[in-house]
This record gives C-alpha cells, sequence and structure tokens, in this order.
C-alpha cells in the first residue's frame, strides 16, 4: 500500500486535541483543535475521534480513507506500542492511547511523544529539512526534546529517549522542586513554562517578584514567562535572577545533549524559548561556553520553522509510515 494524498496527524495536549490533515508537500489543509471537557482515557479518545470527523468533513473525505492516523502526546510514551506512561497534563499513568483510538477511529494508529512528532516534522519541512543528525528542543509549558539521529527518528530502547525535561538540575544549594512527572529536580520543574509561573507565585507570597505581578497585570493567575521577560526588560532584579538561573540550567542541559549526540543542527523552540528573547540569549550563552569544543564544530542553531504546526504535520507522517507498514 502506498500513503494516501492526505495524513492525518493529531496534537494531544492537555487542554486540547488538534487534527489535521498534510498534504504531501507539508501544508495544512484541514485543521480542527477541540477541548477536552473531561480527562479521562476514553473521553479524550473521543474527542479526538470527533476533531478527525470535522477534518474528514472539511477536506471531503472518509475517515477510513485515511490509512493510519498519527498521535503526538505531551507525556512519556512506549515505543510503538501505544501505551502512554506518564502523562501529567492530562493526568495518565499507563493508558493504552493507541488501542482507544485504534477502536474510535478504525485505523492503524501510531503514538509518539510530542516533540518526537515535532522533530519529525521539522526534519522533513522545517528547520532541520534534509539532515541527519539534528535534535530539537522545544521549552513551553514543559521542556523535551525529539532526537534524528542517522536519518532516523530516535525513541530509545523503550521509547522514551529525548525527555530532556526531566535531567536533574538541581541548582547549587537549592532544595529540588517537585516535577509534574512526580520526580523532583527535573529542568522542566525549574524551566517549563508552567512551573516557572508556580514559582513566581510562590514568591511572590514571600514578598517577591513584584514587578513581575506588575507586568501580569496586578493578577497572579496571569503571570508567566512573558511577565518575568518584562520585568527583566524593565531592570528588576527579581527577574534577572530568575532569568540567569534558568538560562544557565537549560543552557548546559542543551550543551550536554550537543555534546552526547554531536548533531549538526539544533532547533529550537516553543512559546517560552522563543517568546522571551533574553532567556533565549543567555541559554544560548552557556550553550556556546557548554557544548565540547569538538562538537561545536559544525553545529548550526536554528528557530524552529513549523510553529505550532510542526508536531500535527510530524504525526501525520509517522502515521502514514505506520500504515504503510500495517498492510505490508
Amino acid at each position: 500500500m502506498t500513503a494516501p494524498p492526505l495524513r492525518l496527524g493529531v496534537d494531544l495536549g492537555g487542554t486540547n486535541a488538534r487534527a489535521a490533515l498534510v498534504d504531501q508537500a507539508g501544508a495544512l489543509v484541514a485543521s480542527c483543535k477541540l477541548q477536552h471537557d473531561e480527562r479521562t482515557p476514553l473521553a479524550v479518545a473521543r474527542t479526538v475521534a470527533a476533531a478527525v470527523r470535522q477534518v474528514a468533513g472539511q477536506a471531503g473525505v472518509a475517515v477510513a480513507g485515511l490509512g493510519g492516523a498519527g498521535v503526538g502526546v505531551a507525556g512519556q510514551c512506549l515505543g510503538a506500542t501505544g501505551m502512554v506512561l506518564n502523562a501529567p497534563n492530562l493526568g495518565w499513568r499507563d493508558v493504552p492511547l493507541g488501542d482507544l483510538l485504534r477502536a474510535e477511529l478504525g485505523l492503524p494508529v501510531r503514538v509518539v511523544n510530542d516533540l518526537s512528532a515535532a522533530a519529525w516534522g521539522e526534519r522533513a519541512f522545517g528547520a532541520a529539512r534534509g539532515v541527519d543528525d539534528a535534535v530539537l528542543v522545544f521549552v513551553g509549558s514543559g521542556v523535551g526534546a525529539g532526537l534524528i539521529l542517522g536519518g532516523r527518528l530516535h525513541e530509545g530502547g523503550s521509547g522514551v529517549a529525548g525527555e530532556l525535561g526531566h535531567v536533574k538540575v538541581t541548582p547549587r544549594g537549592a532544595p529540588p522542586r517537585r516535577c509534574g512527572c512526580g520526580e523532583w529536580g527535573c529542568l522542566e520543574a525549574y524551566a517549563g513554562g508552567m512551573n516557572l509561573a508556580a514559582r513566581v507565585r510562590e514568591d511572590l507570597a514571600e514578598g517577591r517578584a513584584g514587578a513581575v505581578l506588575a507586568a501580569a497585570g496586578g493578577d497572579p493567575g496571569r503571570v508567566s514567562a512573558s511577565a518575568v521577560e518584562a520585568a527583566y526588560l524593565g531592570g528588576d532584579g527579581y527577574a534577572r535572577e530568575l532569568w540567569a538561573e534558568t538560562g544557565e540550567l537549560l543552557g548546559t542541559a542543551m550543551a550536554n545533549l550537543c555534546t552526547v549526540l554531536n548533531p549538526t543542527r539544533l532547533v529550537l523552540g516553543g512559546g517560552v524559548l522563543l517568546g522571551c528573547p533574553n532567556l533565549m540569549r543567555i541559554s544560548r550563552a552557556h550553550l556556546g561556553d557548554r557544548t565540547l569544543r569538538a562538537a561545536r564544530r559544525g553545529l548550526s542553531v536554528e528557530a524552529a520553522g513549523l510553529g505550532d504546526d510542526a508536531g500535527v504535520v510530524g504525526a501525520a507522517l509517522l502515521g502514514a509510515e505506520a500504515a504503510v507498514a500495517h498492510d505490508r
């Protein structure tokens, strides 16, 4: 079987399920985003199925004719089994998502980590196009990485390679912070957007971070990385200390990743990194200083090219590959 002209990708987050049909040039032909009314696995699978039916209807095609579906999940996925081991934003542990979606859609389903999907999309049509050894790092609500090694998506022995957000990085002299994954001292606990905001709110309760609160319009519920960036631009000492610490942690973690894997392209994305130029600058300075000199040779650093579409594009490509393999 050859891949159908339209490929189905799904980007599954803690709040929404987004489905899209992607053509052979990587362009989105139809897209639909639906909010989760419930986060139980069956309810989420049915939300995904509803989004898929909507995009199929927009494009005038039958769901059954799409061949297969690729699904990128913000969580730890057990290889090609379709099992989601841990998805903190959905509150899931050990969920057989692939089986649930196959039952709802009647299609072969490939479940991957959302950053793996994004890396595959960027490699096909974005900032890593044609690059055989590339690392993608996104810092948004969480922190993650996708790995392309030798021209192939690298997911590791059990499917969880690239979980950069869960390397342990507790700053010197500081108690470890708990991550949404349940472990302590993860990079994501310090640099992920949700955890950054939670930390600032804790500091507000101790009488600190007043300039960040002002940048958020005086509403603690609106505190975010962008408010920290605004306070930094205003010269606030708290914001500058926070960005110095966070940028060092991020830059060092990325430097270690590049030293170990020796990619020729590092692709950076996510709302926190791309939306906070000073955090990006500090992170890149540490990346440059701490990557092994030999690994820096030939390494280029680029901003992600596909934006929010990278995940659904990459998932669609992986889903089409799974459909072809299923029918062999």
